[in-house]
């Protein structure tokens, strides 16, 4: 694929997706006209774009598309949840077709007879009566209509003066000049349309498929310059518009000119911020002063207040007074932002370059160290600080915001919520949140299985959530946040609740828990992630096959991340998932045990504690409790649990970890410090290994392993070794 194409592409999903996006917010706010004109704009650059490239079948289809949505503009067609269901259609099946016109395929024959379907529903949308009112037109000759002269005082009045003259291909663009005018009419009142038709042929020239008239319009409006131009955004560039403003208007942009600050502005820019002159066009008298020029022989060209005032888009009035400004500072330029398009695999490369850089900046501080020459040492000291700012600037360019796949769940909120019967509500916060760009699309799946299950299985029916007292409409929220390096999102419903005694009778049926086996409701919630677990009464669509949330788990485990639910019967179900900011470098904390050397994520680090000869807490133990500070910390000596050999240890210590509101001590032999630490993943042979999360190199070319904390925090709180709680006190030491 080319790469117009393949920006082509990435630009057409774009669309679609702001497209879908502001047809389920018109659901919600029906007369908002930014939306309807969002919605027009995505799929009229679709179909202007597509006829660029030749994809015929794609004009074809986004054409009707469009025509309805002229129509929507024009207020001739109310919105209502038929039409949203329609257009929603109607977006999914242009992306079908433009993936086939771009992979140079066809679509299948149900596709073909989907299409054929939804043609068929939007001309009969379009075949309504549409209860078009009648323009008021001057029934005079043509020579007797007034045209527009070229001293433009001629026609101030109170009202605006619009001028208009369309193309004679843009009936075969698929616009209709008299849509727009109606679509004055939302802000304002048409007063008077005079039509100009000397150009039409009454001889056999004349073509049913051209356009030959002109209008010139009185019209009583509030609206400013910029606003009664974008009523004709859409065909602006297959019409001549001139706007003309009311006599009060001249006066009011001579009073904004002279308002404006003390700054360097050109004359087109000072006419821009009073609002005198649109975008649009000063970029159509730039171009005719630059084409004048070029024809020019001795290169000089009418200046651009001349031109404007010669194409009747600005009064000399105001033109006077924009030079009086103009003339009391200096012209200048100002800076324009850009944004550059990178392409996924080039900063992956970057980010495995920036790794390999970080490894070979600390092996360098290794030798210096070695060496113990200062100069060296402080040059490396500097060193290690460019590329600690490269990680970080590098990092930052894979993180992105998390709304956008929060988003995604508003067209599955309501179809879904529409296929079980039941309105739900999807509530989104924290959408600015930023994480890596590689969790982003690994956590869709996940997050889908969330919001359905909930949608399922926890919002009640709005009879039941009546007679529980609550609102016929159910709350579904989507949350995220950053909490010491990792982020967290939220799925909440304010649906039933889990049902703790029916999960349970369920595990114990399956065999998850044994007779006896005390359970506190946290541990029992958890089961729910357990492989095959389902307490659903009968297979449905979206579930009860006990597929799914053990899915959830592994899956999100994979990016090294947890998830936790919470719930409270009768009034909802919370899902935690928490995850890391990145994947691949990370600030690490550096500890050995035994001959072995391991890394823990420094977020999770909380602080260090010495452990003097003759003090060690196990007590022959692999796992215990001892105080700290009078609270209870659970501890896990990593020597046992790694099995390494023990020697002659003179001293232990123990570091604090916290995850989440959990906390846990491990006792190491050693501290090293801390380390930037490039994350390798580990091979199929280890990749189940418990308490593991991955690999890095040192500056030694030593091994070292990442610890999974939140494996090893679970492992360290487990009581199974304790038979009760005056057991556990009997491993307490206390720390000061």
């Amino acid at each position: 694929m080319s790469n117009p194409q393949e920006t082509f592409q990435h630009e057409c999903s774009e669309l679609l997706t702001a497209m879908e996006d502001a047809l389920l917010q018109l659901e919600e706010q029906p007369n908002d006209p930014d939306l309807i004109n969002e919605i027009f704009r995505s799929m009229h650059t679709i179909k202007g774009t597509s006829g660029v490239f030749g994809f015929d079948d794609v004009v074809s289809f986004t054409h009707i598309i469009e025509n309805l949505l002229d129509e929507i503009r024009a207020n001739t067609i109310s919105i209502t949840d038929d039409l949203i269901a329609l257009l929603l259609k109607t977006s999914d099946h242009t992306k079908t077709l433009v993936d086939a016109a771009l992979n140079e395929t066809t679509i299948s024959d149900e596709e073909k007879e989907l299409e054929q379907q939804l043609r068929d529903d939007l001309h009969g949308f379009l075949g309504a009566d549409l209860g078009v009112e009648e323009i008021d037109s001057d029934e005079s000759s043509p020579d007797e209509v007034r045209e527009i002269t070229t001293d433009a005082s001629s026609v101030v009045n109170e009202y605006w003066h619009i001028s208009l003259r369309f193309d004679a291909d843009v009936l075969q663009q698929g616009m209709d000049p008299i849509s727009f005018i109606r679509y004055l009419q939302k802000s304002g009142s048409v007063l008077k349309v005079s039509t100009i038709s000397h150009t039409l042929p009454i001889d056999d020239s004349f073509d049913a498929e051209q356009c030959y008239l002109g209008f010139e319009i009185e019209y009583d409006s509030n609206c400013d310059k910029q606003d009664i131009e974008q009523a004709f955004e859409f065909v602006r560039d297959m019409c001549t518009l001139y706007i003309l403003p009311p006599r009060a208007s001249i006066s009011l942009y001579s009073e904004m000119i002279d308002s404006l600050p003390e700054e360097n502005m050109r004359l087109g820019e000072i006419l821009l911020a009073s609002g005198a002159l649109t975008n649009t066009e000063l970029d159509e008298v730039i171009a005719e002063q630059t084409e004048l020029k070029g024809k020019s022989a001795d290169s000089t060209s009418p200046s651009i207040g001349e031109l404007l005032v010669g194409n009747k888009a600005v009064h000399q009035e105001v033109i006077d007074c924009a030079v009086d400004k103009q003339s009391r500072v200096k012209s200048s330029k100002p800076a324009a932002n850009t944004v550059l398009r990178v392409d996924a695999d080039k900063l992956d490369n970057l980010i495995n370059l920036v790794g390999e850089l970080v490894i070979a900046g600390a092996t360098s501080n290794m030798l210096a160290s070695k060496l113990g020459d200062e100069k060296l040492l402080e040059s490396m000291s500097s060193i290690s600080h460019l590329v600690e700012e490269i990680r970080d600037n590098a990092l930052d360019l894979r993180m992105v915001q998390i709304g956008e796949t929060f988003n995604r769940f508003r067209r599955v909120v309501r179809d879904v919520s529409k296929e079980l019967g039941k309105d739900i509500k999807l509530h989104i916060s924290g959408a600015e949140t930023e994480l890596d760009k590689t969790i982003v699309e690994k956590i869709a799946d996940p997050l889908m299985h969330l919001v359905r299950n909930a949608m399922d299985h926890g919002i009640e029916q709005a009879e039941d959530r009546e007679a529980n007292g609550k609102s016929l409409q159910g709350n579904l929220k989507l949350n995220a946040y950053h909490d010491s390096g990792f982020i967290v999102i939220e799925v909440q419903d304010d649906g039933k609740g889990l049902d703790r005694d029916r999960i349970l009778a369920k595990a114990m049926e399956k065999n998850l828990v044994g007779d006896g086996q005390v359970l506190n409701d946290h541990e029992v919630y958890r089961l729910i992630f357990e492989p095959g677990f389902s307490t659903a009464e009968k297979v449905t669509n979206l579930s009860g096959r006990g597929v799914g949330m053990d899915v959830v788990r592994q899956n999100i485990e994979a990016l090294r991340g947890t998830v936790d639910v919470n719930s409270k019967k009768g009034e909802g179900s919370t899902v935690t998932i928490r995850l890391p900011l990145t994947l691949a470098i990370i600030d690490g904390f550096l500890v050995k045990v035994g001959q072995s050397s391991f890394v823990i994520p420094l977020d999770m680090v909380h602080e260090c504690i010495d452990l003097d000869e003759g003090e060690d807490p196990s007590n022959g133990n692999m796992q215990g409790y001892l105080s700290l500070r009078g609270e209870v910390l659970p501890f896990l000596r990593l020597r046992d649990f790694f099995r390494e050999s023990s020697g002659n240890l003179t001293r232990q210590s123990i570091v604090v970890v916290k995850y989440g509101d959990q906390q846990a001590g491990f006792v190491v032999d050693e501290l090293l410090g801390e380390l930037q630490t490039v994350i390798k993943p580990l091979g199929k042979i280890l990749q189940n290994l418990k308490g593991v999360s991955g690999a890095t190199i040192l500056g030694s070319g030593a091994v070292a392993v990442i610890l999974d904390v939140p494996n090893l925090i679970h492992r360290a709180v487990k009581t199974s070794h304790l038979e009760n709680t005056n057991d556990a006190n009997q491993h307490v030491q206390t720390l000061h």
